[in-house]
């Protein structure tokens, strides 16, 4: 049984004013921008990992879609928001991950898809992102393929609800995109926050919340280490 059990630590630091506080993380954070294949059109088949989809367009992310159509007023965009066409679009990625990484929790992380987008892994569902200005990730841990055995990421993005800003917004994956690889105990996505209750001439308190995810069960010991690097 799969488990995602959440600690939390908190240390209070008193340091000369000057530092500066730093968590670091040992998580592998490589870029996953590269050879995307995409259509514009919608076709459920399209997350199906078995599905050809060797016509699609071959580039690479970030990538906006309604930058590359025709101004238009009568778009139903509006001026207001560009003036461009915005509709749905389909991206499609293939990549192959070491048995190595069968040890380790794998997510799929998007710094911003415009908008609504929805996520596949080799044909099973990861969830749906209204709107489309946050970052946000998905664990694919528990669906992936090892060895020789192709992995598929499907993204179905719908910016066909218009008009949907006050501004020119694009339509697709308009940033980048990461695979990330952790241990089993890691510090969770956003898992730190750091606050500064106490500010004087002489010194200041430094608060640092960290919270820890372990993904597997059984016993562990944990060790949280918050470094101070001087910038001077």
């Amino acid at each position: 049984m799969r488990q995602n059990i959440l600690f939390k630590a908190a240390i209070v630091l008193f340091i000369v004013i000057g530092w500066s506080c730093t968590v670091r993380d040992i998580n592998r954070r490589i870029s996953f921008d590269d050879d995307w294949l995409f259509t514009l059109g919608d076709d459920s088949v399209y997350s199906n990992p078995g599905y050809d989809d060797t016509a699609w367009r071959l580039l690479d992310l970030p990538h906006d879609w309604s930058i590359e159509g025709s101004f238009s007023e009568d778009n139903p965009s509006t001026p207001g928001g560009g003036a461009l066409p915005g509709g749905i679009g389909w991206y499609r990625r293939s990549f192959i991950i070491n048995e190595e990484a069968g040890r380790k929790q794998t997510y799929i992380e998007f710094d911003g898809v415009y908008r609504n987008s929805e996520v596949w892994i080799n044909g099973h569902y990861l969830g749906k992102r209204p709107y489309g200005y946050s970052s946000f990730r998905y664990n694919i841990t528990p669906y992936l393929n090892y060895g020789d055995i192709n992995n598929t990421i499907s993204v179905r993005v719908d910016n066909s609800e218009q008009p949907n800003s006050r501004w020119y917004s694009g339509s697709g994956i308009y940033r980048h995109v990461w695979l990330v690889t952790t241990d089993d105990i890691a510090v969770d996505h956003w898992g730190t926050f750091v606050t500064t209750p106490e500010i004087t001439p002489g010194k200041a308190v430094v608060k640092v919340n960290t919270t820890i995810r372990k993904s597997r069960s059984g016993p562990a010991s944990i060790k949280v280490v918050t470094s101070l690097l001087d910038e001077r």
